[in-house]
């Protein structure tokens, strides 16, 4: 099952050009997005890629390589690990006035050698804002997976806090293009190559006709 108001719209990241971050007020100076709270990772899997990924990063690279080696750059293990903080962000958050440039070391690194950053990013940070749901039928065993967009929500209590969150607000949807392209590999990644066949194609030919506009836009012309 899939969203198609929101992977129809036009929404796409604004890191560094207007973001606000999820702290308790609106903090775009700051350059965090959604890097405050470091990243919960997905399994061991995603731990192991992770710290591989991080042995590859040079000190141009990450700016916080060198307070990585004393304690390692997770905290955690098992289904609690998650990404350091350093001053206040996560440890692989390059800040702003960093010679290497702001942003996330892991994804800046991928750029360079010419290799996706899904390959070295922490599960939930090249997810964001999608979202999978998988429920299991607890009589057929029959399992529904359903992509959507990442909700305020679906961070618990602690979303109720964030001042700003970008699938809400209309300054995100900006996009030129919707997001079933622009993060084609991603939803690929997620649900695998045939379901992305037939959603595109579903979506080429809903496009053709007028679609509901997202919900933050709906609400913006209100």
């Amino acid at each position: 099952m899939f969203d198609v108001t929101f992977l129809a719209s036009s929404w796409a990241c604004v890191y560094g050009r207007g973001c606000h971050g999820v702290l308790t007020a609106p903090a775009r100076e700051l350059g965090q997005g959604c890097c405050s709270y470091g990243a919960h990772l997905s399994g061991q899997e995603d731990a192991d890629r992770v710290l591989a990924a991080a042995g590859t990063l040079t000190d141009d690279q990450w700016q916080h390589r060198k307070r990585a080696r004393s304690g390692g750059p997770l905290k955690g293990r098992g289904a609690t690990a998650m990404t350091r903080l350093v001053d206040g962000a996560c440890i692989f958050l390059n800040r702003p006035g960093f010679a290497g440039g702001p942003g996330c070391a892991l994804h800046r690194a991928a750029l360079e050698r010419g290799i996706s950053p899904l390959l070295v990013k922490p599960d939930v940070c090249w997810q964001l804002p999608l979202r999978r749901e998988d429920v299991t039928d607890t009589l057929t065993g029959r399992v529904t997976s359903t992509v959507s967009q990442w909700d305020r929500r679906h961070w618990g209590p602690a979303g109720e806090e964030f001042a700003w969150w970008c699938t809400e607000d209309p300054e995100a949807f900006g996009g030129s293009a919707p997001v079933y392209l622009s993060l084609a590999e991603e939803l690929v990644t997620l649900v695998g190559p045939e379901p992305y066949r037939l959603l595109s194609g579903y979506l080429d030919d809903r496009r053709r006709s007028r679609l509901l506009p997202h919900p933050a836009l709906r609400k913006a012309s209100r």
